[in-house]
């Protein structure tokens, strides 16, 4: 349930609503716009006389909200949030460029890709220090190692850095992180979405393998419900009956999602088609639809790259992405 106040109601007034509403075990969260402020109410909103509350002098009207997710709905939050981590904000008109290698291999590497990827654009460094891997065989990252060696990169860049969290037991090391991932295998984890809800630290949050939308929104509302408002939404593809590519890549869910939500959306083209050659055609069409990000792997030595190198653009590669998408904005704007 959504409550709009009129015009001019004064932060007083304001306070004494939102005290009466408390005393009715709801949760009460407040949008304050420069012409309205919306009060969104969460829990058992039942016992709510509606007519009573829409009576009141400084309600302009009252709406019972359907959708399932809360906290992340734009009926409750109408301005676009603006997610900042290091210096960086993605979100609101400002575009976030995340990029680098999904596995973090080497200091010499990964610093040698943040330096470049930064020169071409990127306000992110992203880089894999816990891999799920389909095999148990294959190559499971360098673990705390490869947090360390993301942290050198961000002193030796100044880049914000962004890496996956598998496992509520490793949360410690991701005390400097500046982006937490929740990588698609673990959309639907809620234990692990409510102790990063705890956290206040940025959260990437990318859709599922075989998602809805509404079940990508309820896995945010998790994370929200524990206090942390600062959610990306990332679209990274979708498994259906088509296996030329590694997903689908389902960029309907851009314009959807900012319709449904205020969060921020990125995407990501690498994982969602698996072939290098296809993420630039992707990218352009991602920021062309209006996505607030880009995930990109970029990796120095693709060919003999420790994880996903078939996906993975070169630098200049990743340069001339960089320079196209930067000009669709533009146009777009």
């Amino acid at each position: 349930m959504i409550a709009i106040l009129k015009h001019g109601t004064t932060p007083e007034q304001t306070g004494h609503l939102v005290e009466w509403l408390k005393k009715m075990n709801l949760d009460v969260h407040i949008s304050q716009g420069k012409e309205v402020t919306i009060l969104g109410l969460v829990g058992d909103t039942s016992r709510v006389d509606m007519e009573l509350l829409n009576s009141l002098e400084i309600v302009e009207a009252v709406k019972r909200v359907s959708e399932p997710f809360k906290q992340a709905n734009r009926k409750f939050h109408p301005r676009d949030t603006v997610v900042e981590a290091g210096g960086a904000k993605i979100g609101g008109g400002y575009f976030g460029l995340i990029a680098g290698p999904c596995s973090v291999e080497s200091e010499e590497q990964l610093v040698g890709i943040a330096r470049a990827v930064k020169e071409a654009g990127a306000n992110f460094l992203r880089g894999g220090a816990f891999k799920p891997r389909t095999s148990p065989y294959a190559f499971q990252g360098m673990g705390a190692e490869g947090i360390r060696l993301l942290l050198k990169a961000k002193q030796a860049t100044g880049l914000p850095i962004v890496t996956e969290l598998m496992n509520i037991n490793t949360l410690d090391l991701f005390n400097d992180v500046d982006v937490i991932q929740i990588g698609a295998r673990n959309m639907q984890n809620f234990d692990l979405l409510k102790e990063v809800g705890r956290t206040k630290k940025p959260i990437l949050l990318k859709r599922g393998l075989a998602n809805t939308l509404q079940e990508l929104l309820m896995s945010a509302e998790y994370i929200m419900s524990e206090g942390n408002e600062n959610v990306i939404l990332c679209e990274r593809g979708v498994r259906t009956f088509e296996t030329y590519t590694r997903n689908t890549l389902d960029l309907s869910a851009v314009p959807v999602l900012h319709e449904l939500s205020h969060l921020p959306v990125v995407v990501d083209p690498s994982h969602a088609t698996g072939k290098a050659r296809l993420v630039p055609s992707m990218a352009c069409a991602a920021a062309a639809c209006g996505a607030d990000g880009l995930m990109i792997e970029v990796h120095n030595d693709p060919e003999h790259a420790l994880c996903d190198g078939a996906q993975s653009l070169t630098p200049g590669q990743f340069a001339d992405v960089s320079r196209k998408v930067m000009e669709i904005r533009e146009v777009m704007a």
